[in-house]
C-alpha cells in the first residue's frame, strides 16, 4: 500500500480533470494541441490539491520515526527532534516512501510554471490568431507576446537587482531560483485573496438562495432578459460579418492568389451562409481584366479573426438560451407542483432527451415531488450553514495564522491534536477537507467570473479555446499560492511556526523565503488578513452595486433597473413557452391522424399506383389513338387528394367571409 494511494489518486485525479474538460470544451471542433494543454494544466493543479494530504500525514510519520529514534544528545542541530513517543510509530496506509515525493513535486511545479508562464500565453495569442498558415500564427504570437514576456523580464530583473544590492546575500542558483519562485507566489497571492473573498461568502449564499424557489424562478427571468440582448446582439453582428465574408468572397474570384484564405474563412461560416454563398460563385472571371482593389492578406486575416468568434458566439448564445428556457420551464413546474395533492411531479414539456431507464424507475414523478418540493430545499439550507461556519473558520485562521505562542488557527489546533496520537486518518481527511475547500471557492470563482466577452467559461462545450487555455494559466497560478497558505494555516510551514522541524516535501522544493525576508515576514503573513475586507464587501454586494452603477445590469431586488428585467424575461418565457405548447399539439395531431388514418392513405396510395400502372400499360398499347378528354381514374384520385387536403387543414373562421364554392370568388370577375 506504499505507493497505491499516490497511484490511484494520480488515475481519478486524471478523470476528474478530463470530465471537466469535457464539460467546457468540445472535443471535436477544437484544436487537440489546445485540449492536451488545457487538460494537462488542469489536471496538474488538481493533483497538487489531491495529494498535499498525503505528503502532510508522511512528514507526520517522518517526524515521529526521527522523534523515537533520537534523543536531544544526539541531536546535530539541524532538526529539533520532539520528545520520544512512549507509543510505536505506525506507518500511515499511505505512506510515500523517501525520494519519491521531492522528484514528484519538482515535476509538477516546474510543468505547471513553464505551462502558465511560456507555453500557454503563446497558445493563447496562437488560437486568436487569423492567420492561413502555421508560420504566419506562429509570428502573430511572439509579436503579441513580446510585450508580454518583457514586463515579466522586467520584474525578474527588479528582484535581481535588490538581491545583488544587498551586502548581506550572495547570489547562487539556489537563491535566483528562489527569487522566481517569490515572485510568481506573490502574484498569485495577490489574485488568490481577491477570488477566495468572494467565494467565501458567495458559496454559502448561493446555496441559501437555492433553497428559495421564487428568487430562482426571478434571477432566471433576469437571466433570459440579459441573454436575449445578448443573442440579438450576437446575431446581429454575425449578419455584419457575414455580409462583409460575401463581399469578399464575390470581389476574390476563383484563379485570384488569395482564393486560398477566402476559401478558408468559407469553411469557417455556418451551413446555411455558406449555401448562400455558394450559389452566387458560378461564374469564372479573370481578376487581371478589370482594376479592383483587392484586400489584402492582412486584412484577410483580420476578418478570419473575425468570423471564428462572431460564429463561435452566436453559437454558445443559441445553446445558452435552448439551456436556460429549460431551467426556467422546470422551476415553473416545481412552483406549480408544490401545492399538488397527489404528490407527483408532473411535467409541463417531456424531455427531448432520452432519459436513462434505470434513473428513470428509480426517480419516480412521486420520489421527484419528494426531493425537489420538500428535502431539495432543506438540503440546500443546511448545506450552506455547513459552508457558512467552514468560512468563519477560514476567515478566522488566515486572521490569526501567524500567531504560533498560543496557536489560534483552527485548523492548526485541529492537525497538531492529531499529530499527538499520530491518527494518520483523521490527518488526512482533516487536510483534505480544509485544501478542498479551499480550492472550491477559489477555484468557482474562477469559473464564475467573465470578463466581457474575452473570457467566459460556458458549459455544455461552449467554451473557445482562448478562455479554456485562460483558465489553465490562471489555474497553475494559484494553486501553489493556495497550497502554501494551506500549509501556513495548518503550521507546516517552517516560515509560519518559526521551528526547525522537518519540512514537508513541498515546502522545500519552494526554498527559503528569507531570501526575500519583506515577503517572507511581511506580505505573505498580513496580506491574507485583507480577506476579511473582501468578505465584507461581498457580503453586502458592493461589487455588484458599483458594477449596476456603471451600467452593466446586475441582478438586485431593490433595483426598478432589475424588476423591469424580470418582466420582460418572464414575458420572453411566456412566449417560447407558448411557442412549445403550439409545437407539441401539432405534433400530437400529426400523429393521431397518421394513427388513425395511416391505413386508408396507405390505400389510397396502393390504389393510385395501380391505375398510373394501368394507364401506363394502356398508353403503350394504344400509342396512335388520341387522348381521351377527361380520365376518369385521375379525376377520382385527384378527388381524394383533395379531400385528404381539406380534412387536413383547419377551417379558418375568423377571415372576412367564408365562401362554400370557390367559383364564387371569381363572380366579381
Amino acid at each position: 500500500m506504499s505507493g497505491a494511494a499516490l497511484g490511484l489518486e494520480i488515475v481519478f485525479v486524471f478523470f476528474l480533470a478530463l470530465f471537466l474538460l469535457h464539460r467546457y470544451g468540445d472535443f471535436k471542433k477544437q484544436h487537440r494541441l489546445v485540449i492536451i494543454a488545457t487538460l494537462l494544466a488542469w489536471y496538474l493543479c488538481f493533483l497538487i490539491v489531491f495529494i498535499l494530504p498525503l505528503d502532510v500525514s508522511t512528514t507526520i510519520y517522518n517526524r515521529c520515526k526521527l522523534a523515537v529514534n533520537s534523543s536531544p544528545a544526539e541531536s546535530n542541530g539541524s532538526y529539533v527532534t520532539l520528545a520520544p513517543s512512549k507509543q510505536k510509530c505506525f506507518k500511515p496506509w499511505s505512506y510515500i516512501p523517501d525520494g519519491i515525493m521531492p522528484i514528484f513535486w519538482r515535476v509538477v511545479y516546474w510543468t505547471s510554471q513553464f505551462l502558465t508562464w511560456i507555453l500557454l500565453p503563446f497558445m493563447q495569442s496562437y488560437a486568436r490568431s487569423g492567420g492561413f498558415s502555421i508560420t504566419g500564427k506562429i509570428k502573430t504570437a511572439l509579436i503579441e507576446n513580446a510585450i508580454y514576456y518583457g514586463t515579466y523580464l522586467l520584474i525578474f530583473g527588479a528582484f535581481l537587482i535588490y538581491v545583488a544590492v544587498n551586502p548581506n546575500f550572495n547570489l547562487q542558483w539556489n537563491q535566483l531560483q528562489t527569487i522566481g519562485i517569490a515572485a510568481a507566489n506573490t502574484w498569485g497571492l495577490f489574485l488568490l485573496v481577491l477570488l477566495l473573498g468572494y467565494g467565501l461568502v458567495e458559496i454559502p449564499r448561493s446555496h441559501w438562495n437555492g433553497a428559495k424557489r421564487g428568487y430562482l424562478l426571478m434571477k432566471t427571468y433576469f437571466k433570459a432578459a440579459k441573454l436575449m440582448t445578448e443573442k440579438a446582439d450576437a446575431e446581429e453582428n454575425l449578419e455584419d460579418i457575414m455580409e462583409e465574408v460575401r463581399k469578399v468572397s464575390e470581389s476574390i474570384k476563383y484563379n485570384h492568389p488569395l482564393r486560398k484564405c477566402v476559401d478558408t474563412i468559407l469553411k469557417k461560416c455556418p451551413t446555411e451562409y455558406q449555401e448562400r454563398m455558394g450559389r452566387n460563385m458560378d461564374d469564372y472571371e479573370d481578376f487581371d481584366e478589370r482594376q479592383n482593389s483587392y484586400p489584402s492578406e492582412k486584412s484577410l486575416a483580420k476578418l478570419h479573426k473575425q468570423v471564428i468568434y462572431s460564429v463561435q458566439r452566436h453559437r454558445r448564445t443559441q445553446v445558452q438560451w435552448q439551456i436556460l428556457l429549460e431551467q426556467a420551464f422546470y422551476l415553473e413546474d416545481v412552483a406549480k407542483n408544490e401545492s399538488s395533492a397527489t404528490r407527483q411531479f408532473v411535467h409541463t414539456f417531456h424531455s427531448q432527451e432520452p432519459e436513462n431507464k434505470i434513473i428513470q424507475y428509480f426517480y419516480t414523478p412521486t420520489v421527484e415531488w419528494y426531493w425537489e418540493c420538500l428535502l431539495r430545499p432543506w438540503f440546500y439550507r443546511v448545506l450552506a450553514v455547513v459552508l457558512a461556519t467552514f468560512s468563519v473558520v477560514v476567515v478566522w485562521s488566515e486572521c490569526t495564522f501567524f500567531s504560533t505562542k498560543p496557536v489560534l488557527s483552527l485548523f492548526a489546533v485541529f492537525i497538531q491534536l492529531a499529530e499527538k496520537t499520530y491518527n494518520y486518518i483523521y490527518i488526512e481527511m482533516a487536510c483534505f477537507l480544509t485544501i478542498f475547500f479551499l480550492s472550491i471557492c477559489v477555484y468557482s470563482t474562477v469559473f464564475r467570473i467573465r470578463v466581457f466577452n474575452y473570457y467566459y467559461l460556458a458549459s455544455h462545450h461552449q467554451t473557445d479555446a482562448y478562455s479554456l487555455l485562460f483558465s489553465g494559466m490562471l489555474f497553475c497560478r494559484l494553486t501553489p499560492p493556495l497550497c502554501l497558505n494551506f500549509l501556513g494555516l495548518t503550521h507546516m510551514d517552517a516560515t509560519i511556526s518559526h521551528k526547525n522541524t522537518q519540512p514537508t516535501a513541498y515546502t522545500s522544493i519552494m526554498g527559503s523565503m528569507r531570501v526575500l525576508s519583506f515577503i517572507a515576514d511581511g506580505f505573505y503573513i498580513y496580506y491574507p488578513m485583507l480577506v476579511v475586507i473582501l468578505c465584507i464587501a461581498t457580503y453586502f454586494s458592493l461589487g455588484t452595486r458599483c458594477l449596476n452603477l456603471l451600467g452593466f445590469q446586475q441582478f438586485m431586488g431593490d433595483s426598478e433597473m432589475t424588476s423591469d428585467l424580470i418582466d420582460e424575461g418572464k414575458e420572453l418565457i411566456r412566449r417560447e413557452k407558448r411557442k412549445r405548447q403550439r409545437q407539441e399539439e401539432g405534433e400530437t395531431r400529426r400523429r393521431e391522424w397518421k394513427e388513425r388514418y395511416g391505413n386508408r392513405d396507405d390505400s389510397t396510395r396502393s390504389r393510385a399506383v395501380h391505375t398510373d400502372q394501368k394507364e401506363s400499360s394502356f398508353s403503350e398499347t394504344n400509342a396512335n389513338r388520341p387522348l381521351s378528354k377527361y380520365t376518369r381514374s385521375n379525376g377520382r384520385t385527384e378527388r381524394d387528394r383533395i379531400e385528404l387536403l381539406q380534412d387536413a387543414e383547419p377551417l379558418d373562421f375568423n377571415a372576412d367571409s367564408v365562401n362554400d364554392d370557390p367559383l364564387e370568388s371569381d363572380s366579381g370577375r
